[in-house]
């Protein structure tokens, strides 16, 4: 049933009315809640220091709002709920290349009405469904009046939801609203009531990590175990803590390096973990939506999303290996698109590259489609997608007055090559050569990722495939590049960089995040290391455990 309807419905039943006491018991249950020490346990004094060796890479960290994936993961993890979609209410998340950026989440009156009404939607599905409602109360009512599973329910969830758990107060707070199912004689209304305001707290949509102060270093915290149990859980899981995570909380097991070590250990062997480092790739290499049609994009996802899974989960293997892999997972249709020897299976199966010049995934239809433009590739924009991507380099974007469209074919200049010559002249020289000889090393590759040979609008425009990274070498195609990658390591430090990007939630480093990028680099030492090590190495440093007042 659409949003509009159920909300209707929901009017219908003289619920509206509750909106103005569940705001109330928000303001009395939460008052300073984000600002408040002593609702997260930053009260305990005199906080160890970090190691010597990181102190001063220790950045500056914000409060960070659910992205709309998170949203939606969380709901389906708390209620069972796997419809929610709530990137059609909540603001739009900035791609940096990640939706976790948290400078870009300004606070609007859109997330203030999108959030209201996805609680309220999302409360009204939960009562509709008896299994589920039953399931997250975790009580079975004797009654609308049943004050004692009223409380449990707001205990419970309370400390799901807020991931910490319920001062005594705001357990009391909570509970007044299930005199709303008191009054009318349904204690599920109580619950949908209460849902409600759950689902509209600023800790559910936030989360606070607030940390306890260092003694002697003034603006230094470090974050309790119950902020560590949701700073884990939304990096590894992208989801709330599980009741699992939480109890280890309570125990305060995540106060230390080594118990963070030994849980993320097991949060990995989690599906969602598997989902949650399958979706980093995909924003970070750009594969997260393709201009393709459907059943192509969904097999050339599927196509990179297993080889990442096999590397990292399964076989354990140097991430390294994702560039070097010599076989791809295709089923008939894919692999004849590539010019691949058909498995003979209408399912994906591990395809050999054969003799085709592929190799890894820099050769999936997946990454290639970076660059694409209308029906053709831009080497220029598949060079910036390398630079930015892969070596995790700033490229200015063009003046406002710069036209950026390659003028159309002459009789001088019919070939591609010879319409780019313009860009190695004039101001605009210095950035285009770092970008567009990268872009021409893939002009093998037309924007669905299949070899070709000429130019699709000037079959007379032979392609020689030839490109170059200043200052490295040249190459051929993506097996190649993937090479001169290796070839200099600028990869492995770019994948210590992206993925310490995605963990603290900002896209733009200062001095102590590159300083940490730089410990983290020296702790996976020369050459391949395993993805799932340098997790634990993120998670364990001081500068996931601590954090320096903004």
């Amino acid at each position: 049933m659409p949003i509009a309807i159920r909300t209707r419905a929901f009017e219908s039943r003289g619920l509206a009315s509750s909106a103005l006491l569940v705001f109330t018991v928000l303001a009395a249950a939460c008052t300073g809640a984000i600002l408040d020490p002593e609702q997260t346990g930053a009260d305990k004094p005199g906080a160890p220091s970090p190691g010597a060796e990181t102190q001063g890479a220790i950045a500056e960290g914000g409060l960070r709002r659910l992205t709309a994936a998170e949203y939606d993961q969380t709901v389906s993890d708390l209620l069972g709920d796997p419809e929610t979609d709530s990137a059609l209410l909540l603001p739009e998340d900035v791609r940096t290349p990640f939706d976790n950026d948290y400078t870009m989440q300004a606070a609007s009156k859109a997330l203030i009405e999108g959030a209201e009404m996805l609680a309220t939607d999302v409360a009204a599905r939960l009562i509709a469904d008896p299994v589920r409602r039953a399931n997250v109360v975790g009580c079975k009512p004797n009654g609308p009046s049943d004050s004692e599973c009223f409380r449990s329910f707001v205990s419970t969830f309370g400390r799901r939801a807020l991931r910490r758990p319920l001062k005594s107060a705001e357990v009391d707070a909570f509970a007044k609203l299930g005199q709303f199912g008191v009054e009318r004689g349904d204690f599920w209304i109580g619950v949908e009531t209460a849902m409600r305001a759950f689902l509209q707290h600023p800790e559910f949509l936030y989360r606070s990590e607030i940390g306890a102060p260092v003694t002697g270093q003034p603006g230094l915290f470090k974050l309790t175990s119950w902020e560590m149990a949701s700073r884990l859980s939304y990096f590894l899981w992208g989801s709330a803590p599980s009741d699992a995570l939480l109890d280890r909380a309570a125990a305060d097991e995540l106060s230390t390096s080594e118990g963070v070590r030994k849980v993320t250990s097991e949060m990995l062997s989690d599906d969602r973990a598997r989902r949650r480092i399958v979706r980093f790739h995909a924003m970070w290499l750009g594969f997260e939506t393709l201009p393709h049609p459907p059943e192509l994009a969904a097999a050339m996802q599927l196509e990179t999303s297993h080889a990442i899974e096999s590397v990292v989960f399964d076989e354990k293997r140097p991430w390294q290996d994702l560039l070097r892999l010599d076989s791809t997972f295709a089923d008939d249709t894919l692999a004849k698109h590539y010019g691949l020897t058909p498995p003979g299976s209408t399912t994906p199966v591990w395809v050999s590259y054969g003799s085709s010049g592929r190799r890894g995934i820099l050769s999936h239809g997946s990454f290639l489609a970076n660059g694409a433009k209308a029906e053709d590739t831009s080497p220029t924009l598949r060079g910036r997608a390398v630079r930015t991507r892969l070596f995790c380099q700033k490229i200015p974007e063009p003046p406002a007055n710069v036209n950026t469209e390659v003028p159309e074919p002459t009789a001088e200049a019919k070939c591609k090559k010879d319409l780019f010559a313009m860009h190695k002249s004039g101001a605009c020289a210095a950035c285009h050569d770092q970008m567009d000889p990268i872009g021409f090393g893939l002009e093998n590759y037309d924007q669905l990722g299949r070899y070709r040979t000429v130019e699709p609008t000037a079959p007379e425009c032979v392609i020689d495939g030839v490109g170059e990274i200043v200052d490295v070498g040249t190459f051929r195609g993506p097996a190649e590049l993937a090479d001169l990658l290796l070839e200099t390591r600028d990869i492995d430090r770019c994948v210590v960089e992206q993925l310490y990007r995605f963990a603290v939630g900002r896209t733009d480093l200062s001095d102590p995040d590159l300083k940490q990028v730089l410990f983290l680099q020296n702790r996976m030492g020369e050459g391949n290391f395993r993805f799932d090590e340098l997790l634990s190495e993120i998670v364990s440093a001081d500068a996931f455990r601590y954090r320096r007042e903004q």
